[in-house]
């Protein structure tokens, strides 16, 4: 994983961009309930990409646009409390529109999309908000659609989970999901998706609650 003082360094002048996307409830938090760790999964980036901000649509020096239906991800970080965190370094990573990793063990035969960075990071803004711009996932085989998230916060434990789309069907099937016995607990990682007005896009709220730093 990259030094976290370089990606603070990266990072730093992305959250303008993010607190640009307009995001209604924020204080809710998920009911407070600690946000349920998840596995890493094999297609953590080895190298990452030159291109690696909010945007997973678009990459640095094409004009094209990723394939797939732009999803916006918008969400709060907050701990157990209630309290916001601000300058939490969050990465996702996650398929493409085809279903394929952009990861050298990633066995897909799939095509991957060039116009798809297949990992972001942004830094959470003064009130713990953060907006990803990236394309609704699919399932492949084993899995239902979702999102890996990594958090590390300035002080604290870091967090690795999942988001999970909210309804869709392969999410009874998941292994990692289904682990999770606690229903309420569960449903905390699913992210209901609604239609921008006026587009083809869709939106989804992630809230993401961090133990609280004593």
């Amino acid at each position: 994983m990259m030094n976290r003082r370089r990606l603070l360094g990266l990072g730093a002048g992305l959250t303008g961009a993010v607190v640009t996307a307009p995001i209604s409830g924020f204080g809710r938090a998920a009911d407070r309930l600690l946000t349920p760790g998840q596995a890493r999964g094999p297609f953590y980036p080895r190298q990452f990409p030159i291109d690696k901000d909010f945007d997973l649509t678009t990459v640095a020096g094409s004009s094209g646009v990723a394939f797939g239906q732009i999803l916006t991800v918008s969400g709060q970080v907050t701990d157990l409390a209630g309290a916001a965190q601000p300058g939490v370094l969050i990465e996702i990573w996650q398929v493409n529109g085809y279903g394929r990793y952009h990861h050298e063990d990633d066995p897909s035969d799939k095509p991957i999309d060039p116009n798809f960075q297949g990992y972001g990071m942004v830094l959470s803004d003064g009130e713990g908000r953060y907006s990803f711009r990236t394309v609704k996932p699919i399932a492949y085989p084993g899995r239902a659609p979702h999102v890996h998230f990594a958090l590390t916060p300035k002080m604290g434990r870091s967090l690795v989970t999942q988001m999970y789309l909210a309804g869709a069907p392969e999410n009874e099937r998941d292994f990692l999901l289904s682990g999770i016995r606690d229903k309420d607990r569960r449903n905390s990682l699913m992210a209901p998706l609604e239609p921008v007005r006026g587009g083809g896009e869709l939106q989804g709220r992630f809230d993401i609650v961090l133990p609280k730093v004593s």
